[in-house]
């Protein structure tokens, strides 16, 4: 994976680091909607912004941005990782985007016949995250690796803190219960539109969000 980087002319250029740039590239899917979103906004989108805080200020922004994890080849990959000036110092933030597709296998289906580099991934995430191994099947395993993408980064690029948000575009709140449930495990109750503030093993906050946009056309 290189490491340059150039910015980008419009939401196309977003296209092309899709794993699958002709079936995930539709209008009214997360991809499109966060590329609008991310460029229309020349900064945080307001929904993310109201998250991460009133003093919140983009320092820089890749799409589709592969983290490698421990146990296996295959990274998370954030639909945006950010670093943020905040008022507390900067935060690394993952975005995982989502209209009405949902966050994909349980943890039950993931771990499923599992090998010895699931086993030592989801281990290691739930160390990152100061929680008990194994998590309950039926919770999202997305939200766990998305999570500790954003520790990861954190770690790497040396911040103060990190932040998973979920930016949503369903005006339904599809899939907002998955959500929740996970808060709930990470210890800290949902709420949309607000931040959720989880002390991590290394002595960063993770701050968990679900922030509601709405797709432009």
């Amino acid at each position: 994976m290189r490491k340059i980087y150039v910015p980008t002319a419009g939401p196309e250029d977003w296209r092309a680091m899709l794993a699958d740039p002709v079936k995930q590239w539709r209008q009214g899917f997360s991809a499109v909607s966060a590329a609008q979103s991310w460029e229309a906004a020349d900064g945080l989108p307001t929904e993310v912004a109201q998250i991460l805080g009133p003093d919140a200020e983009l320092l820089l922004a890749i799409p589709e941005h592969k983290v490698p994890l421990p146990g296996g080849s295959r990274a998370s990959q954030c639909d945006v990782f950010a670093l943020v000036s905040t008022a507390t110092g900067i935060c690394a933030v993952s975005v995982e985007a989502k209209v009405n597709e949902p966050f994909g296998p349980t943890v039950g289906e993931w771990l499923r016949d599992p090998s010895e580099g699931k086993v030592t991934r989801l281990t290691a995430i739930c160390e990152m995250l100061g929680v008990a191994f194994p998590p309950p099947d039926d919770l999202r395993y997305q939200l766990f690796h998305r999570a500790a993408a954003a520790i990861v980064e954190a770690s790497r690029f040396q911040t103060s803190s990190a932040a998973m948000i979920v930016q949503s575009f369903s005006p339904e709140h599809r899939w907002y219960d998955d959500f929740s449930v996970f808060c709930d495990y990470c210890g800290v109750n949902a709420e949309r539109g607000v931040p959720l503030t989880v002390e991590l093993p290394d002595g960063r906050r993770l701050t968990l969000g679900w922030a509601t946009g709405s797709p432009l056309d």
